[in-house]
C-alpha cells in the first residue's frame, strides 16, 4: 500500500490509525485511495481492543427533523472524524425517555467522546452535568448556566433577537407577535430567543405580549400565522424563532391576502440560506456563516489530549440581517 500511495509505511500507519499527526491532505487521499484500490478495511473491533477506545464519536440532536444547523454539525463533525479515523453515531433526544436513554447508552462506553446540541427540555442540565462527570470527553452547545466537566459553545441569541424586535419597533410596530419552540414556552423565565423578544418590549414600554407555538415545523407556523392574522386585530409584525417558520408565515400572510412588509413584517431566526430565494428575502438573527468546524476541533482536542485540558468556552456570535421582509 506504501508503494502504491509512493509514500513511507509510517505514514500509511498515521493516516489509517487515525493518530493525529501532521499528515498532508494531498498524501492522506493518497493513502485512502490506495487502501480502497487494495480492498484494504481497518480491523474496528481489533483497535478497538489495542487502545481500549471505539474510535467512535457520538452526536447528540434534540430531533432528526432536518434543522440545517444541526445538518451542518453533522457534516463537519463527520469530516473531520473521517480524517482521523473515527466513525459517527447519532442520538436523537426528542423525549424523556429518549433523553435517559441517550445517556445510559454514553454511560456505558458507546463511544470515546460526545459533541451534545443541547436544544429543547428533555435532556436536562442535570442529566448533561452528570454525564459529564463520569469523564467522558464532551462539548456542549448550549447557553445554560451551572454546566460543568465540559467544554461549551455558546451563542448571545438574546442581543441579536432584541435588535431584531427593537428594529421593528422603530418602524412604529406596536404588535408583533412571537412564534415560540414548545420548549421555550415551559422555562420559568424566558431566555433565548424568546428573552430578547420580550427585553426589546420592555425598553419601549411596549406591554402586550402575543406569544404563541408554531416554530417547530412548518405546517404548524403557517397553521398559527394563519390564525393570528385573520383575526380583527391582527398583530402588524411576527418574530419567529426559527427561519422555517418565518417563511411559512410569509406564505400565510400573502395567502391572507396581505403584502409582507407593507401588512405585517416578519423576521426568523436562524440564516438558513431558504431565506435568500423566499420573497421577499427574509430578515432574520443568526451567524454569518455556518461553520462548526472549530467545535469539532474542540471534541478531537480533548479525545486526543494525553491529559483532560481545562473546560473551555467559545462564543459564536450571532447578528440581525435586515432583508425584504421587515
Amino acid at each position: 500500500m506504501a508503494e502504491l500511495a509512493n509514500v513511507s509505511v509510517a505514514t500509511v500507519s498515521y493516516v489509517l490509525s487515525g493518530r493525529d499527526r501532521p499528515v498532508a491532505a494531498e498524501t492522506r487521499q493518497r493513502v485512502l485511495e490506495a487502501a480502497r484500490q487494495l480492498g484494504y478495511t481497518p480491523n474496528q473491533a481489533a483497535r478497538s481492543l489495542r487502545k481500549r477506545r471505539t474510535q467512535r464519536i457520538c452526536l447528540v440532536l434534540s430531533s432528526l427533523g432536518g434543522v440545517p444547523s444541526d445538518e451542518r454539525l453533522a457534516t463537519d463533525l463527520h469530516e473531520m472524524a473521517d480524517a482521523r479515523g473515527y466513525s459517527v453515531v447519532t442520538l436523537a433526544v426528542y423525549s424523556e425517555a429518549r433523553a435517559n436513554a441517550a445517556v445510559d447508552v454514553l454511560r456505558g462506553g458507546v463511544a470515546d467522546g460526545a459533541l451534545i446540541n443541547l436544544a429543547g427540555d428533555h435532556l436536562t442540565r442535570d442529566l448533561v452535568t452528570g454525564l459529564a462527570g463520569t469523564g467522558l470527553p464532551m462539548v456542549v452547545l448550549s447557553n445554560e448556566d451551572g454546566l460543568e466537566g465540559c467544554d461549551l459553545v455558546r451563542t448571545p441569541e438574546a442581543e441579536a433577537c432584541a435588535e431584531a424586535v427593537e428594529h421593528l419597533l422603530a418602524q412604529g410596530r406596536r404588535r408583533i407577535a412571537f412564534l415560540a419552540h414548545r420548549h421555550e414556552l415551559h422555562r420559568e423565565q424566558p431566555a433565548g430567543r424568546l428573552l430578547g423578544y420580550t427585553t426589546a418590549l420592555d425598553r419601549h414600554g411596549v406591554s402586550e405580549r402575543i406569544i404563541t407555538t408554531g416554530a417547530d415545523d412548518r405546517v404548524a407556523a403557517y397553521q398559527t400565522a394563519s390564525e393570528l392574522l385573520r383575526t380583527p386585530d391582527r398583530p402588524d409584525a411576527i418574530f419567529a424563532a426559527s427561519d422555517r417558520a418565518a417563511i411559512s408565515a410569509i406564505w400565510a400572510a400573502r395567502d391572507a391576502g396581505l403584502s409582507v412588509p407593507g401588512d405585517v413584517a416578519i423576521v426568523g431566526a436562524g440564516n438558513i440560506d431558504e431565506g435568500l430565494i423566499s420573497n421577499p428575502q427574509l430578515s432574520t438573527v443568526g451567524p454569518l456563516r455556518h461553520d462548526y468546524t472549530d467545535v469539532a476541533r474542540l471534541l478531537f482536542d480533548r479525545l486526543q489530549a494525553e491529559e483532560q485540558p481545562p473546560a473551555r468556552e467559545i462564543v459564536r456570535s450571532w447578528t440581525f440581517l435586515r432583508r425584504g421582509s421587515s
